[in-house]
C-alpha cells in the first residue's frame, strides 16, 4: 500500500476521523440513530443491487451498511491512516486508494455516490463533482451529505466553532447546489450515545473546549444533541 498522499492534492487529512479513528467510531454509531438520513438516501436514489461508491469513506464504517442490499460497493479513500480499516470492514466490499477529484474507475461505472461530509465544502468543489459525473452511469445520482446551519443544537455549536467555518451548510452552500441542477432535503434527526463519556469525548473531539464544555455543564443528564442534515442530490442528466 502507498503511504504517502502527496499525489492526491485534493486531499485534506480530517482532524476527527483522520487523528482519532476509535473515537470517530463512536460518533458514527451515536449519529442519525433511528436510520432516517441513511432511509432519505435510499428513497431518493435507490441502491439495491446496483453499483455504490461511498466516497470519502474513511474508515468504512457505512460500507458494511450498503452491501447488504447494493450488487457492489466500492469505498475510495484517500487517508492512508484510514485505508487499512476501511480494506478491513467488509469482505463484500472494494476498497480502492483515491479520492474525490481521482476517483479510480471507469467513465459510466457506478450507479449511486455517497458522498458524506467529505470534500464537498463550496465553493471550490467543481472539479470533484466533474469527476464524480464522469464515474455516474446516466441516470445516476451523487447524494452528498452535509451540515444545516439553522436548526439543532449541533448547528449552533458548528456556528459558533472556528474549527468548522470552511465545513458545510449556509446558504452560499445552498447556491453553489441549486446552481449545479442539485436538490436539498432536509432531515432532522441527532445524536444519541449510550454512555454519557463518550458523548463528552466526542462532542470534544468536535468542538474546542470554550464551546463544547459550557453546552455539556448546561445539559448535565443529556445523552445526545440534536441535529439536521442536508442532502444535495445531483443526477447525470442534469449534467
Amino acid at each position: 500500500m502507498i503511504l504517502d498522499a502527496s499525489d492526491l492534492p485534493d486531499f485534506r487529512p480530517a482532524a476527527n476521523q483522520g487523528e482519532n479513528a476509535a473515537l470517530y467510531e463512536l460518533e458514527n454509531q451515536a449519529l442519525d440513530p433511528d436510520g432516517l438520513v441513511l432511509a432519505a438516501m435510499r428513497a431518493r436514489a435507490p441502491w439495491r443491487g446496483r453499483t455504490l461508491v461511498d466516497l470519502g469513506c474513511g474508515s468504512g464504517y457505512w460500507l458494511t451498511r450498503y452491501a447488504g442490499e447494493a450488487g457492489r460497493v466500492i469505498g475510495v479513500e484517500p487517508d492512508p491512516r484510514l485505508l487499512p480499516l476501511a480494506a478491513q470492514r467488509d469482505p463484500r466490499v472494494q476498497v480502492l486508494r483515491g479520492s474525490a477529484e481521482h476517483i479510480p474507475l471507469p467513465d459510466a461505472s457506478v450507479d449511486v455516490i455517497h458522498a458524506r461530509f467529505a470534500y464537498f465544502f463550496p465553493p471550490g468543489c467543481e472539479a470533484g463533482l466533474a469527476e464524480a459525473m464522469r464515474v455516474v452511469r446516466p441516470g445516476g445520482t451523487l447524494i452528498v451529505i452535509d451540515n444545516d446551519l439553522h436548526h439543532g443544537e449541533f448547528a449552533t455549536l458548528l456556528r459558533a466553532s472556528p474549527w468548522a467555518a470552511a465545513q458545510g451548510g449556509g446558504s452560499l452552500a445552498d447556491a453553489w447546489w441549486a446552481e449545479r441542477g442539485a436538490d436539498r432535503q432536509t432531515v432532522h434527526s441527532e445524536w444519541r450515545f449510550t454512555r454519557r463519556d463518550d458523548l463528552e469525548a466526542v462532542l470534544r473531539m468536535e468542538f474546542p473546549a470554550d464551546l463544547a464544555d459550557p453546552w455539556l455543564a448546561a445539559h448535565p443528564e443529556s445523552l445526545g444533541l440534536s441535529y439536521r442534515y442536508v442532502l444535495f442530490a445531483v443526477d447525470k442528466a442534469a449534467w
